[in-house]
């Protein structure tokens, strides 16, 4: 089915973004007579999709969220003759901050997506693409019509099991998706967008049961993972976020500490490892006192259950919205002498954490892989009272996911790098929809008068590193000048690909951070790039999409680039 308008429209207001459909349910527009193989993916093909160099099948690639392929066709000696295979073009502007999956078969399928709520399939080896839906809800959910959230209408991919899609959309929804035509099939509403609440992360699909999160950490809500049936779409546990007996009076109820990213996951121990967010509100913590359990931590949890086995929190009672949000990473390592099984972590404080991924002990805070300034002081209630404090409310590391290479033993994190002045309000007349914020924060130079820049802070706004968490030593940097998110990907070749603000997509030498070889695209590089060979034509190709994204974007745009190499 068609339609001739547009399926939803995003505006502006002061409380936020907000996204109206105008679209009476989902639309699906063929525009390729093309079949899709069928090819379902199955329980053991997800089990072993981080070593698959033929597939990308999680927004990870693998459980472990390593964002490492196999792959070997690309290297050091040969990156620099990579060249542009092909690019499609996207509608809308300024919100592509996903990762693409692709299914292997005679062709390879990618599934991309872009906010609000639309996925593409696409024939992996030409760009053709063979369907486009577009997601709305229908005449029976008109609470959903319309959804209010922070910071950019995106959506960062799909999870795939069998012959279904699985997308979260904004208005926190869940949508179960036929792989082969477009159509949907189901439609779960994890939580009242009425409320505050929306999504944007990339869902993650285990042992037939889809691991879910809540967003919606500006607006009041009450965080929770959870755990739905990917056959029926049906709920089978949740775990919230502010446990009631563990906060002080009822600052609980809007605690906010969602999960907001893509959760990790531990086949062995059938473990997750989840990422969890702010406490509510963001910057005035005397409303709610003590440590906000488990906000800015990472929390470990049973996937049969959803008991919470251990948690380590980064930031204790935040006055500074210093959010655990990038996926963790779980990977083995030698600590102390013996053969370990781990989690890593880079915060918004501008460290990364190495955990043991049994009990969560704290093994190591590595070296600052950004600069900080006057860290740990208290907001003031005029930006007068406060000084400039680094690292900003957007980090450190922000949602950007980090990737691991198995050839160096290295992670590689993006973070940013500038202050941010902080002020708090009283939040006693606080009502949904205005941001639970309890106070403000603004970066430098945002201001219409900011003033000089503060002494001691270097003046380069990013940086990309190399860091060993095991050592906690920062192996090389490299700076941008221009704001920058997203992630980045490592090869089984000894190479780290990624992009930044200014459009720059960049091969590293993943061991000596050299840069080999880049495309400059018109947009902002703010998504995450994959890769995956095609044994039919004895290709290696890499995908990333420029568009931007909704915060610190420098550049819209709507384009996804594949690059290509022969063997």
């Amino acid at each position: 089915m068609s339609t001739d308008r547009p399926h939803a429209e995003v505006t502006r207001t002061e409380d936020g973004m907000m996204v109206e459909y105008l679209a009476d349910g989902p639309t699906t527009v063929r525009q390729s007579q093309q079949q899709i193989p069928e090819f379902d993916v199955t329980e053991g093909m997800l089990l072993d999709a981080g070593d698959d160099p033929e597939s990308w099948l999680m927004y990870g690639h693998g459980y472990s969220q390593q964002r490492f392929t196999t792959a070997d066709v690309i290297g050091p000696d040969n990156v620099g003759d990579l060249s542009l295979e092909y690019t499609v073009e996207t509608e809308g502007t300024g919100q592509l901050e996903g990762t693409p999956v692709v299914v292997p078969s005679d062709p390879p399928i990618m599934y991309q997506t872009n906010g609000p709520g639309v996925l593409r399939a696409i024939n992996a080896r030409s760009g053709e693409v063979i369907w486009t839906y577009r997601y709305a809800p229908d005449e029976n959910n008109p609470d959903q019509r319309a959804a209010i959230y922070c910071c950019g209408s995106n959506n960062r991919g799909v999870a795939v099991l069998g012959d279904t899609l699985y997308m979260t959309t904004l208005d926190a929804s869940i949508v179960a998706i036929d792989r082969y035509t477009g159509e949907q099939r189901w439609w779960y509403d994890s939580a009242p967008t009425g409320q505050g609440y929306s999504a944007t992360w990339a869902p993650v699909v285990y042992r037939g049961s889809i691991l879910n999160g809540s967003a919606g950490g500006e607006y009041g809500v009450r965080g929770f993972i959870e755990s739905v049936d990917a056959e029926s779409g049906e709920r089978e546990w949740r775990t919230w976020m502010t446990p009631r007996s563990e906060w002080i009076g009822d600052s609980w109820q809007n605690g906010a500490a969602t999960n907001w990213m893509t959760i990790t996951v531990d086949p062995d121990a059938d473990a997750l490892y989840a990422n969890v967010g702010n406490p509510g509100p963001d910057v005035n913590g005397a409303v709610r006192p003590g440590p906000n359990v488990y906000s800015d931590s990472v929390v470990a949890l049973d996937t049969d259950s959803g008991e919470v086995e251990w948690y380590f929190q980064e930031v204790p009672h935040d006055w500074w919205d210093w959010d655990a949000s990038t996926p963790p990473i779980l990977f083995e390592d030698e600590v102390d002498g013996e053969q370990r099984k781990l989690v890593t972590h880079p915060g918004k404080t501008g460290w990364n954490y190495l955990l043991d991924a049994g009990d969560g002990k704290l093994y190591e805070r590595s070296r600052e892989f950004c600069q900080h300034l006057n860290m740990w002081a208290l907001p003031q209630e005029t930006y007068e009272g406060t000084p400039w404090i680094m690292p900003s409310a957007d980090g450190g590391s922000e949602w950007n996911p980090m990737s691991y290479s198995r050839v160096t033993g290295n992670v590689h994190v993006k973070a940013m790098n500038y202050p941010s002045l902080f002020q708090w309000d009283e939040v006693d007349d606080w009502e949904y929809p205005s941001q639970y914020l309890g106070g403000n924060f603004t970066v430098y130079p945002a201001m219409d008068d900011p003033g000089p820049a503060p002494d001691g802070w270097d003046g380069q706004p990013a940086y990309f590193s190399a860091v060993d968490p095991v050592s906690g030593e920062v192996v090389w940097q490299d700076t941008w000048d221009s704001l920058s998110m997203g992630g980045s990907m490592s090869t089984a070749t000894g190479l780290t690909f990624t992009g930044n603000g200014a459009g720059e997509f960049i091969a590293y030498d993943s061991e000596t951070g050299e840069r080999l070889w880049q495309h400059q695209f018109d947009a902002s590089v703010n998504a995450s790039p994959m890769s995956w060979y095609d044994p039919v034509v004895g290709k290696q190709y890499v995908a990333v999409q420029a568009g931007g994204g909704g915060l610190r974007s420098p550049r819209a745009g709507n384009t996804v680039g594949v690059f290509s190499m022969e063997e």
